[in-house]
């Protein structure tokens, strides 16, 4: 989530265990322009969502702010409620905590992650015809069709 360069030892490592690394590059200044932070995290919980990238490790220099509103974003768009976001925040960020990391997780529009999924969605089953994202209960088998009166 940091915007350095990755420690060369970490990327030789990541090369030799054939691990792809996704990198944000989010400032961890406390007033990071909402724009630019809301389309990094977007872009980040693309490759959270995409099952493809899964295990996933998501961590930046502290595990705090940037990984916390990553994290929180995710947890909301899970349905959690938004207490429970907030309490998982501040137990890893501890005294660290920000009100303005909560008050973007809050304010995360998670409308906006229906068409990512859209996107993964599409993507994946445009590589194989074997493997696809399904709904859960549906079925591999053609559903029958309606039809309007």
């Amino acid at each position: 989530m940091c915007p350095e360069p990755y420690p060369e030892e970490n990327l030789e490592f990541l090369k030799s265990q054939n691990i792809r690394l996704f990198q944000f590059g989010i400032e961890g200044k406390t007033e990071v322009s909402l724009p630019i932070l809301n389309d990094s995290i977007m872009e980040a919980l693309k490759i959270l969502l995409d099952v493809r990238n899964h295990p996933v490790l998501i961590h930046c220099k502290r595990g705090k702010h940037r990984t916390g509103c990553v994290v929180g974003c995710f947890r909301k768009m899970q349905n959690w409620c938004l207490s429970s976001v907030f309490e998982k925040y501040q137990r890893y960020a501890g005294a660290k905590s920000r009100t303005t990391d909560l008050t973007f997780i809050e304010m995360f529009d998670i409308i906006n992650l229906r068409q990512c999924l859209y996107s993964i969605i599409y993507q994946y089953q445009g590589v194989s015809k074997k493997r696809r994202l399904m709904y859960q209960g549906e079925t591999t088998q053609k559903p029958p069709r309606l039809t309007s009166f």
